[in-house]
């Protein structure tokens, strides 16, 4: 029998997050952010495709008919980005709630198909280590998806590493997804704040961790990165030589590049050429499939465009769902 195939980057929208957001201060202000960062023809096309697939990011029936499309066999599944990191307490804990248990029943309508990431108020260390600990062992979740900053916090501050060692307790993923750029109206016009800010924030993020020595100190965490890790893997060699050469980029213990093989990223790189890129800087063991499904920069072809990258059958055959599955299962408590 053949390893089946794995689409770890899902979305699910939760209307009832939304609910508990709409009219605040806090929501209201991301929101002017938001329109800050786009152009009024990027804000039309996002509202546009918002109303298209509103079925195909809630509805189970639908998103595994999307699935048996794409030839995908089992999928991970994370809330659409909606971390809202301003939450004060008592919103943040029923936020993460609602989400986390409205994609535990998403997964449960369709069990051994669908596996579930949930979200954590990184913003509140303490209710954040609580809640993910809930979300595994309660709710059956694999681990939580978190954005590249936390309200301009990095993800590599100290006042994570309690919920990174938590994460590492219960065998959880950490599925880092870019939600927004720091560049903000520099980025503005032609969507450039996702083709160019996201991949950005996911590599200034993924530095962080590494130079500060995140993942020295916890070796064992399972660390994902969203869009192939975004310019990290390409261009590496720079990190590496200043990390030789500059007493002050020496935070961690050995150079840079050999940390990319202690994290996973997803095959979400568009081309035969970069996923081989990827692969070669990476290994082929900690590269698995995603497709952003149901977003227009995903892609519905993830098999075949694996394929066209013309690896060896075992590399082939681990990325389309091996990975995956060893890093889904191995270590989890549930």
């Amino acid at each position: 029998m053949s390893t089946p195939v794995v689409d770890f980057h899902g979305h699910l929208a939760v209307p009832e997050a939304d609910a508990l957001v709409a009219g605040t201060e806090g929501f209201a202000a991301g929101l002017a952010a938001e329109q800050r960062a786009h152009s009024p023809e990027s804000l039309a096309a996002n509202r546009a495709q918002l109303q298209r697939l509103a079925g195909r990011l809630t509805d189970v029936e639908t998103r595994l008919s999307d699935l048996d499309a794409m030839g995908v066999d089992l999928q991970v599944v994370g809330p659409m980005p909606m971390h809202h990191y301003w939450a004060g307490p008592g919103l943040a804990v029923q936020l993460a709630r609602t989400v986390n248990e409205a994609v535990a029943a998403h997964c449960a309508a369709a069990p051994g198909r669908l596996y579930g990431l949930g979200t954590v108020p990184l913003q509140h260390p303490d209710l954040a280590v609580a809640l993910l600990d809930e979300a595994v062992t309660e709710l059956g979740l694999y681990g939580v998806s978190v954005s590249t900053t936390v309200e301009g916090r990095e993800l590599a501050d100290p006042a994570h590493d309690d919920v990174w060692l938590k994460a590492e307790e219960v065998g959880a993923v950490v599925f880092v997804h870019p939600w927004g750029c720091s560049l903000g109206e520099r980025l503005a016009s032609n969507y450039l704040g996702n083709t160019v800010g996201q991949p950005t924030e996911t590599t200034v993020a993924l530095s962080h961790l590494i130079f500060t020595g995140v993942l020295d100190r916890f070796p064992h965490l399972k660390l994902v990165a969203a869009h192939g890790g975004g310019y990290l893997p390409t261009y590496v060699g720079r990190s590496d030589h200043a990390w030789r050469v500059r007493p002050d980029a020496r935070g961690c213990a050995e150079p840079p590049s050999a940390y990319l093989r202690r994290m996973w990223f997803d095959a979400l790189v568009y081309t035969p050429r970069a996923l081989r890129h990827l692969v070669e800087e990476v290994g082929a063991d900690r590269v698995v499939l995603g497709t952003d499904h149901p977003f227009d920069m995903g892609v519905t072809d993830p098999v075949a465009r694996l394929d066209a990258a013309g690896l060896g059958p075992a590399e082939r055959d681990a990325i389309a769902g091996g990975n995956a599955l060893d890093l889904l299962l191995k270590g989890h408590v549930r």
